[in-house]
């Protein structure tokens, strides 16, 4: 998925909304965190502490949403048109 040796934070943060975007994890729908992190790590050094930090900052800057306890997350309906334009310019470059 990743052109490079060593990702961006921004190319990292499009890939993990993407993941919930495909899995159609909106609002009410979602997904386990550990999951995610579990699944980015292969991808990423630092086991995973990198992709939590990068989870910790959507969610601050209102792209997520925490669910149970912080142990599942989804994507904000109400920003669904910056997220998709965001999925845009890093992903499907």
């Amino acid at each position: 998925m990743f052109n490079k040796e060593v990702p961006s934070d921004e190319e990292i943060k499009a890939d993990i909304m993407n993941k919930l975007f495909r899995r159609n994890c909106w609002g009410a729908r979602y997904f386990p965190l550990d999951t995610l992190v579990r699944w980015l790590s292969r991808k990423i050094k630092k086991n995973g502490k990198r992709v939590q930090r990068l989870v910790r900052q959507l969610v601050n800057d209102g792209y997520l949403m925490l669910h149970k306890r912080e142990d599942t997350i989804s994507l904000n309906p109400g920003r669904s048109r910056e997220i998709v334009e965001f999925i845009r310019r890093f992903v499907f470059v």
